[in-house]
């Protein structure tokens, strides 16, 4: 019965995500993705367990939650070479983001 629960309130939480996703200020006033368009919808499908679909929708968004996990571990324990590893994962995030934003002006997937 407790498995029941947690499932539809899982269920329900995606859905209520789903349904009261933020609007992208690019997006709206200049009808352009900004190169964090589709973060919103990758992490929902992460949480749908469909990893296929949350790469091809925003490819940084696991490295990203990395990054924060990383972060937030780094900012309680106070790792030696901390500073150096987040340094490194910012780069290669913003060099996913940027390659990606690329590919898609490219390929003309931004309006």
């Amino acid at each position: 019965m407790q498995l029941f629960l947690l499932d539809n309130m899982y269920s329900n939480t995606v859905k209520w995500m789903e349904q009261h996703m933020l609007t992208c200020p690019s997006k709206f006033f200049t009808h352009i993705d900004c190169p964090g368009c589709g973060l919103q919808r990758s992490y929902i499908s992460l949480l749908k367990g469909d990893v296929a679909e949350s790469l091809r929708l925003y490819p940084a968004a696991i490295p990203i939650m990395f990054l924060i996990v990383f972060l937030l571990l780094h900012l309680a324990n106070k790792y030696k070479k901390g500073t150096n590893i987040l340094a490194v994962l910012y780069i290669f995030c913003a060099i996913i983001i940027a390659v990606h934003y690329i590919y898609r002006v490219v390929t003309h997937q931004i309006f």
